[in-house]
């Protein structure tokens, strides 16, 4: 909370910052990193509490991740944006505990958490010693703490050699995380055992983060909903490595074959569908022809509309049951999301592959779509099919690029170079000096191919060339028009509700006979399961355990 009120007094600070400059206002108000982090080191000592649970590694690692939210307010990125102000939650939003896994400029040095073991030790541990595939039970057991001496490398002077006591550092059985806790705890380790994805198809991305344990980097402990698990919460570890994420090798060998096509392409963002036209680079009709793709909602995506609610959660009285219910939309909303998010990157690829890894698109903003048209735009979810779209050209040697929509003006332009005015109720383009005939938005994405920047970073330097344009549209005729008119390569749409799906609300609760009893509103969430004493904790003969995404 005191970050916040220091960000305001920092903006409220005019003439202090143009008198004296913007690194002294925040050196005196103590926004850094070191400040932030002295900080939480003085709350730590000053809570005695806190030194049986946390460490003043843990106490830095939160200062990061709070220092992370003001430097981005107060510093805009390369685009020259800032994120806003920096908010205070509430207690029950805290969802992670950042960490650092192990150091990497000293050795054995004990950071946060620890992730102990070897991929080969969980395999052979959870595999039979290799007799049959990978079986995690449903209750992990927790491993346990070597027993044994191991040799420090060193002898004495008798030629005798040193033996020490083993610590995590030399365990190779099973995953865990391990948290040894404040320097003051006398409660031992904090031992969580490990759930790897043991899914067909995992396994391989499995191998990759976890065979070499040099690049293990850092581990957050999170928890995400899941009404049907105990408390309605699923706690995960997320490991992050040094080096690159995993590519399925279909992903792979599809990236390299679209890097060979020579080809750029034009793309063309829409509310309702995404249209992407795209030529030869020579604009040779011998080396291939014009290709054109249309993204656009199935049927049954068109007819679903989200409804409104009459009033913010926060105000509403809940019972029991409609908190359960509300779990469970919770979860569905989150599963739904991923949904989105996968849907954007296979049309990504499927386009990357027919049209190549070099394109050029309006620099629209989307923030003004959602102002006209709310709601319809979580359907076609165009940012995030821009957004794939950049990823995945990168990823396979080309670029996405920005060009400004005041320059150029696709939609209001023919290749042949005359201007042809059109309202956004006009789906179609009509030429009356050339009388070229197609669907608008795939004659802008055609357009958007003999964009020229004299900047490639800069999309205000945009301008159409409509000399080449209008060569290209002699020369393709045919088949440019066809192309113009029509889809040529399809793009097949995945159908909703792919992936994790949370279980469905249930219908005919007794939400009525208990609701209003409540004096205040209750957290977004379900209740801890309590015990036979009446006290919230975990179920009889449950252990706790992670899972390790």
């Amino acid at each position: 909370m005191s970050r916040r009120y220091k960000v305001d007094a920092f903006w409220a600070a005019k003439h202090e910052r143009d008198r004296d400059g913007m690194k002294a206002v925040r050196q005196r108000l103590g926004l850094s990193r070191e400040a932030l982090e002295r900080s939480a080191y003085k709350h730590l000592e000053g809570a005695g509490h806190l030194k049986h649970h946390a460490s003043k590694a843990l106490a830095m690692h939160m200062a990061d991740e709070v220092w992370n939210g003001v430097q981005r307010h107060l510093f805009p990125d390369a685009t020259g944006q800032r994120f806003g102000r920096p908010k205070t939650g509430r207690w029950h939003d805290f969802t992670r505990i950042p960490g650092r896994a192990r150091s990497h400029t000293t050795v054995n040095k004990w950071e946060t958490f620890r992730l102990a073991g070897t991929l080969h030790g969980h395999a052979m541990t959870y595999t039979g010693g290799g007799r049959h595939p990978l079986m995690q039970p449903r209750r992990m057991p927790k491993p346990v703490l070597p027993t044994s001496s191991v040799p420090t490398g060193k002898t004495t002077a008798s030629g005798k050699p040193l033996m020490r006591k083993a610590t995590w550092w030399d365990h190779t059985g099973a995953l865990a995380v391990v948290f040894a806790g404040g320097p003051y705890s006398s409660a031992g380790d904090l031992v969580l055992p490990v759930r790897v994805p043991q899914q067909p198809g995992q396994y391989a991305r499995v191998e990759h983060f976890l065979t070499n344990p040099g690049r293990w980097h850092k581990v957050d402990l999170v928890r995400r909903r899941k009404a049907s698990a105990p408390g309605g919460w699923a706690y995960e570890a997320h490991l992050m490595i040094l080096g690159p994420g995993y590519t399925a090798p279909a992903i792979r060998q599809m990236r390299e074959q679209a890097a060979a096509l020579d080809r750029i392409g034009g793309v063309d963002g829409n509310v309702s569908n995404l249209s992407v036209v795209s030529f030869p680079m020579n604009l040779d009709p011998t080396t291939g022809a014009p290709a054109s793709t249309e993204i656009v909602l199935t049927d049954a995506e068109r007819a679903r509309l989200d409804g409104v609610p009459k009033q913010a959660f926060r105000r509403d009285k809940l019972s029991t049951a409609y908190r359960k219910t509300r779990a469970r939309q919770a979860e569905h909303a989150a599963s739904a999301a991923e949904h989105r998010r996968h849907r954007a990157r296979n049309p990504a690829r499927q386009i990357i592959a027919a049209h190549g890894p070099v394109l050029v698109v309006e620099d629209c903003d989307i923030r003004t779509w959602y102002r006209l048209w709310g709601k319809r735009l979580s359907q076609t979810t165009p940012g995030l099919l821009i957004t794939a779209l950049d990823r995945e050209c990168r990823a396979a040697g080309g670029r996405l690029v920005r060009a400004s929509t005041w320059s150029t003006a696709l939609s209001q332009h023919c290749l042949c170079g005359e201007p042809v005015k059109k309202t956004l109720r006009d789906r179609e383009h009509q030429c009356t000096a050339c009388g070229l005939v197609g669907k608008r938005d795939l004659v802008s994405a055609a357009l958007a191919v003999f964009v020229r920047l004299t900047d490639v970073d800069d999309p205000k330097t945009a301008h159409l060339d409509t000399t080449m344009s209008r060569h290209a549209q002699i020369v393709f005729s045919e088949g440019l028009e066809e192309a113009l008119r029509e889809s040529t390569t399809p793009c097949q749409n995945t159908s909703r509700g792919a992936g994790r799906v949370a279980v469905p609300p249930q219908r005919g609760t007794s939400a009525h006979r208990t609701a209003g009893k409540r004096p205040r509103a209750t957290p977004d969430e379900t209740r801890p399961v309590r015990d036979h004493a009446g006290k919230p904790g975990r179920r009889p003969g449950r252990n706790p355990q992670l899972t390790l995404w």
